[in-house]
């Protein structure tokens, strides 16, 4: 509160000192009847025809003859803030360089996109293809299983005779290696379950691209 009557004082008396001065030129060249004014250091209402020192590095107003702010400068940045803008500079330059990237790579996946498919019949003929290859993955290993399980019985069977002897280095074989190779195709059939839905998820949003293009460029026809 004291300080704004402090201004105000002082604003006062600028007028009051732009009115008894009337078309005089200012010293130093400025222009008749303008002032420059800051808070100083200190926090008083400083001014001068010219800019005062104590408002080198700060803020400061430019006034006209009636006392009303032509102009705001704003006090130097700081080597801090200085340093902050151009780091911030670099950031938003390099975030338009890395979206100018994706956009290009964008356009290289739509071009390659149209040139896969000249419908949705194609792009539908060959979802089913991959997931019909899939599919029949699925369908070896689970065969394979059976087979190898067929095989494990027999190791199990003759194991059962060795309960309390030492068991035969062919059958302990046997029975690693029909287990590993159970494990093993268990592995193929989830991959292949995963992969199952990956190209559902591909198709979906390629059919979902595909009909984006389709639409922009049915737009930009004459």
């Amino acid at each position: 509160m004291f300080r704004r009557h402090v201004e105000r004082f002082a604003l006062s008396g600028i007028l009051a000192f732009l009115g008894s001065v009337g078309d005089i030129p200012a010293a130093g060249g400025a222009e008749s009847g303008r002032l420059y004014c800051c808070t100083d250091a200190a926090g008083m209402y400083v001014c001068g025809d010219i800019l005062p020192h104590a408002c080198y590095e700060r803020a400061y107003r430019e006034l006209g003859v009636d006392g009303r702010t032509l102009r705001e400068f704003a006090a130097p940045l700081s080597a801090e803030q200085r340093a902050e803008q151009r780091a911030k500079q670099a950031s938003e330059e390099e975030k338009r360089k890395q979206e100018a990237i994706a956009q290009k790579e964008q356009q290289r996946k739509d071009e390659a996109l149209l040139a896969t498919y000249v419908s949705l019949e194609d792009l539908e003929m060959l979802r089913k293809r991959s997931l019909d290859d899939a599919q029949r993955a699925i369908g070896n290993a689970e065969a394979r299983i059976a087979k190898i399980r067929e095989l494990r019985k027999k190791y199990e069977d003759e194991a059962e005779f060795y309960v309390k002897k030492t068991m035969p280095s062919e059958i302990e074989k046997g029975l690693a290696d029909t287990e590993f190779e159970i494990k093993a195709q268990e592995s193929i059939i989830e991959a292949k379950k995963k992969n199952i839905v990956d190209i559902e998820a591909k198709y979906d949003e390629d059919r979902k691209r595909f009909l984006d293009l389709k639409r922009d460029k049915t737009r930009k026809s004459p």
